[in-house]
């Protein structure tokens, strides 16, 4: 180097650039039922192959849902999508390939075959506020809509169908107008003893 180069490089502000992160979310198909195996068999060969640098966090979205069983409540797992999980990655021939010969991987959703398209970062943020939202106030299993028929499985209605009149999520009751001896008659009932039609 000459001296002048050195004189202007010893004066200068030196200046670091930091690399934009490539990595993106990418939308991976697996079996049905298989997302948590393939989430871990995901982690332990990212680990394996060293690539841990090149990937995030690997998501199966799921919420949080209020269940009842035998008249008791119970807080169950319920997944948001099926058969998907969300990986976090920078996209190159190396991690592509480690993600497609994963067992129990389809393959991946959105654009070619051998160059996916990765899904926009808002419609992650609202999938993560979704399963947020979950977790703070789980939601019932089974949502029940007002005009909707369901029929009474359960109590001294068994076998009666109805009318939703009213819902309450809190209580997990439906109030359902049921005909009897030719009158519309509202009887209160729990989830759990009433079934879709």
């Amino acid at each position: 180097m000459s001296d002048n180069i050195q004189e202007d490089l010893q004066g200068a502000e030196p200046t670091v650039s930091v690399p934009k992160s490539a990595k993106r979310w990418y939308a991976v198909h697996a079996y049905s039922g298989m997302e948590k195996s393939v989430q871990r068999a995901l982690t332990e060969r990212i680990e394996r192959a060293e690539m841990t640098e090149m990937f995030g966090q690997i998501l199966v979205p799921t919420e949080e849902v209020i269940e009842v069983k035998n008249g008791k409540k119970a807080v169950t797992e319920r997944r948001l999508f099926p058969s998907y999980l969300f990986v976090e990655m920078e996209m190159t021939d190396d991690t592509w390939h480690l993600v497609k010969n994963t067992s129990k991987v389809t393959g991946f959703i959105g654009g070619k075959s051998n160059k996916p398209a990765p899904i926009p970062q808002h419609e992650v943020d609202k999938i993560l506020q979704q399963m947020q939202d979950g977790v703070e106030k789980p939601r019932p299993k089974v949502l029940y809509e007002v005009g909707e028929v369901v029929r009474i499985k359960d109590g001294p209605f068994a076998d009666f169908n109805g009318n939703v009149e009213e819902v309450n999520y809190e209580k997990s009751k439906v109030r359902v107008s049921v005909t009897i001896f030719g009158r519309s008659t509202p009887v209160d009932v729990d989830f759990a003893q009433v079934e879709k039609v």
